[in-house]
């Protein structure tokens, strides 16, 4: 099985965001403050490594590709919410995601999208990457709600610097704007399936899983909207769709990049 194999440049770009994620995590465990500037430079490197893989050449996008930009799109809300949030944290698990996931992209870079495909294709595909970073930073705050949560039960001060109704209120904000580009990215895909991959819709695997997770997401809102869900119920709900959304692209081009060796 011979895999395809990213440029030297983007090799030597995506192990200096890797240093620099590392760096950035030594200094989010030891520190409660600095963490935000020291991951700055992982941050503009990842953006870098990134921007390098799709414009520089043969743009490439495959399951590491979008678990990079999901990796990015999680960090820099978290970014921006500390602007809001000073009192929170650099999380050095987040910094080890924009690390592994960086690495994983140049490791495996995927398929080229080449010149004939359709012009849509990019926006199609932007969209679904999109969802795929708003239902991550829905699941990093649901673990932050769960954290705070336990602390409270332990009488012990949160360390994650927003109240826990803040925590809540803002995942199932993250979930609804979700569900929106998801309902987006599948109604393109149904009605312009043949202009964006050349056939009509299959009903394949990644098909198959993402209107289960669209059903899914679905069923957790209507659930909080007309029943008040909320807590470990819902949270279970949101890590069950997020796991089947999962498998619908990454998992799907998981199998056929690297257990089955095909980029097409």
């Amino acid at each position: 099985m011979i895999l395809p194999s990213a440029s030297p440049l983007v090799w030597l770009l995506a192990l200096a965001t890797a240093v620099a994620y590392a760096l950035a995590a030594v200094v989010a465990a030891r520190a409660k403050a600095g963490g935000q500037l020291a991951m700055a430079p992982a941050w503009a490197l990842h953006a870098a490594t990134l921007a390098w893989g799709l414009l520089g050449g043969t743009p490439h996008f495959g399951f590491a590709a979008a678990l990079s930009m999901t990796a990015w799109l999680v960090l820099t809300t978290y970014a921006v919410e500390r602007q809001l949030f000073p009192q929170m944290r650099t999380r050095w698990a987040l910094c080890a995601l924009g690390g592994v996931s960086v690495l994983l992209a140049a490791l495996f870079p995927g398929r080229p999208l080449h010149v004939s495909a359709s012009p849509w294709l990019p926006l199609h595909l932007t969209l679904g990457i999109a969802c795929y970073g708003l239902f991550a930073a829905a699941v990093v705050h649901a673990a932050l709600m769960g954290r705070a949560e336990r602390q409270m039960r332990l009488a012990a001060d949160s360390q994650n610097g927003m109240p826990l109704l803040t925590l809540e209120r803002l995942t199932f904000r993250f979930v609804a704007a979700g569900f929106v580009l998801l309902s987006a990215t599948l109604v393109a895909g149904w009605l312009f399936s043949e202009q964006l991959y050349g056939r009509a819709w299959l009903w394949d695997h990644k098909a198959v899983f993402s209107v289960l997770a669209w059903i899914t997401f679905a069923v957790l809102l209507l659930g909080r909207s007309r029943f008040g869900w909320r807590g470990r119920s819902a949270v279970r709900v949101l890590y069950a769709g997020t796991a089947l959304l999962l498998l619908a692209y990454v998992g799907s081009r998981f199998v056929l990049e690297v257990v089955l060796g095909r980029t097409a």
